[in-house]
């Protein structure tokens, strides 16, 4: 029987640690679930079917005259007089698991904001009246994004950094590493504080200043990486074939040297999340309005009493860092050298 290969027996040894894999599964689960979350939070239903006619509200706006209201604005699918209507005869609508929206304010709440859980708010309301399980919906949703997009940015960026510097060594690992130094060295956090005076707040805006200093450690790593294996023989056969520097890194030096970046991507990603919670919970992440964990907190820290709104966030992010966390170990263990015969 023809061996595995390298990289399937890596799987089969990550798969091999139950704890990681399944923290995977449940996270990328999570994930997708969040992805289709106007499916499962909406203020809109999904179909509606009145007077024999059939509407898609999630798709297009539709007046309240169309069924059967007084004005012309748009339809408040929360109003009692509406559901009547929809639920009346024939007529019908389906409505998502939960029917309300990361914005959508509940002006016939029974209780005043923020409300404890109850049957039609699940998990409650926060301080303005809006469902807390559709806060929390979207909000991880905004999280996760946001960390795979400076992931990805601070991972390209390493990579490129790490191998120019760990391939060419000698004055261009030098000078790379100067400026490393006085790159690091730069006051992030003021710098955010200033720019969002200056700038509206924008998550592309928080997006290009994290990545402009999220790099620099996996480039430590890369380069390590490259400083090693360009000695090795496989570098010199390479060489003396007759290819050039850019194909050695990319073809031969890169795919070996890879083991620190996939090791790194779980870590960098719980990172990312708790720089934007931390960063919305001192009011300097996201636009107003955009549904975020950090917001949450920070409506906890001002509303005690509002035991749900603290406990619900706080046990989002905790299983959220926990599943990247086993994730992160299960990879180190199965990218192991010392465990490859294992």
């Amino acid at each position: 029987m023809a061996a595995a290969s390298p990289s399937r027996r890596a799987w089969q040894r990550f798969k091999r640690n139950r704890l990681g894999y399944w923290s995977l599964v449940i996270f990328c689960v999570l994930v997708v679930a969040s992805l289709f979350a106007e499916l499962l939070s909406n203020d809109r239903p999904l179909i509606v079917r009145y007077e024999g006619n059939t509407y898609f509200p999630m798709v297009r706006d539709y007046p309240e005259t169309v069924f059967g209201g007084d004005f012309e604005t748009t339809t408040d699918y929360l109003d009692p007089f509406i559901r009547e209507q929809l639920s009346r005869g024939n007529n019908w609508a389906l409505y998502a698991p939960n029917p309300y929206g990361p914005k959508t304010l509940n002006y016939f709440a029974k209780e005043p904001n923020p409300s404890s859980p109850t049957l039609d708010n699940w998990f409650g309301t926060d301080d303005r009246g809006r469902d807390l399980l559709a806060q929390l919906i979207y909000g991880f949703r905004v999280s996760v994004l946001f960390a795979l997009a400076l992931t990805a940015i601070g991972v390209a960026l390493g990579v490129v950094t790490g191998a120019i510097q760990g391939f060419f060594g000698g004055k261009t690992d030098l000078a790379f590493q100067r400026f490393i130094e006085i790159w690091g060295s730069m006051p992030e956090l003021y710098l955010l504080i200033i720019f969002s005076a200056v700038f509206a707040p924008s998550i592309s805006l928080l997006l290009v200043l994290l990545s402009l200093f999220g790099w620099m450690g996996l480039s430590d790593y890369v380069r390590a990486e490259f400083l090693r294996n360009r000695q090795l023989d496989y570098v010199r056969a390479a060489r003396a074939l007759g290819l050039s520097n850019w194909q050695i890194i990319w073809r031969h030096v890169l795919p070996n040297s890879l083991t620190p970046v996939v090791t790194f991507l779980p870590f960098r990603m719980s990172a990312a999340i708790l720089a934007l919670t931390s960063l919305d919970f001192l009011g300097l992440g996201v636009p107003p309005g955009t549904p975020s964990l950090g917001e949450l907190l920070s409506q906890g820290k001002n509303n005690i009493d509002a035991w749900w709104i603290s406990m619900s966030t706080f046990a989002v992010l905790v299983i959220t860092l926990l599943l990247l966390t086993f994730m992160g170990d299960a990879l180190r263990d199965a990218l192991d050298p010392r465990k490859a015969d294992q």
